[in-house]
């Protein structure tokens, strides 16, 4: 059995468990919370030396990093491909997810969605200049996205790829947010990419219990 660690909120963990879920597999997902007052357990730091999640167990083996668990998982295990056959269409996948790990991120989930909604939710303020300091970046991530969209219905194409699987919660988490939804009126294929993907089977089972 495939166990998973880390908490259904966090948008690295919906990527790894995006991927299972197209993939066709069983896992178990162990909650841990990062951001509780203990922190994570020693147990778990000895598996994950830098306390963070997601990180998997496939029996004796264990692996971090969300993007290395991402390609593991559709390597290592039978059912669909989630990587494209050209070479081409790999280095754009591989182009993607370094985009929103590198540029998205930061920019699009704690400097908007998390200011905007996350906070102001919990009955704080947003930093509005946080939020207005983030749009730039936001729009140039955003047009970025729309120009490497290589088909339809899927970001690669025809078929589901690792990029999908990591870009999703990102992007619906962004989407909540006033600002966000806004914004990605402005790259009509890259919104309605996202509009038909939150549709998916996948999509609906890695909802966490809380998202707005």
């Amino acid at each position: 059995m495939i166990e998973l660690f880390g908490a259904d909120y966090s948008v690295y963990v919906r990527s790894a468990r995006l991927a299972l879920e197209e993939k066709g597999l069983s896992y178990d997902l162990t909650p841990i919370d990062i951001f509780a007052s203990e922190g994570p357990s020693s147990e778990y730091q000895s598996l994950h030396p830098f306390g963070k999640i997601p990180l998997l167990k496939d029996g004796d083996f264990h692996l971090y990093e969300t993007t290395a668990i991402l390609r593991y998982v559709d390597e290592a295990f039978d059912g669909p491909t989630l990587q494209p056959a050209t070479p081409k269409l790999r280095a754009g996948m591989t182009q993607i997810l370094s985009i929103l790990d590198a540029y998205a991120y930061r920019t699009l989930v704690w400097d908007i969605y998390v200011e905007r909604v996350v906070k102001t939710r919990d009955g704080a303020p947003a930093d509005e200049v946080k939020i207005a300091s983030a749009l730039g970046p936001a729009r140039t991530v955003l047009a970025a996205l729309e120009t490497l969209i290589e088909g339809e219905p899927f970001l690669l194409g025809e078929l589901p790829s690792l990029a999908d699987c990591h870009a999703a919660p990102m992007l619906s988490l962004f989407e909540i947010a006033e600002e966000g939804d806004l914004l990605l009126k402005s790259t009509p294929r890259l919104a309605a990419w996202l509009s038909f993907f939150k549709s998916r089977a996948s999509f609906q089972a890695t909802a966490p219990v809380r998202t707005d």
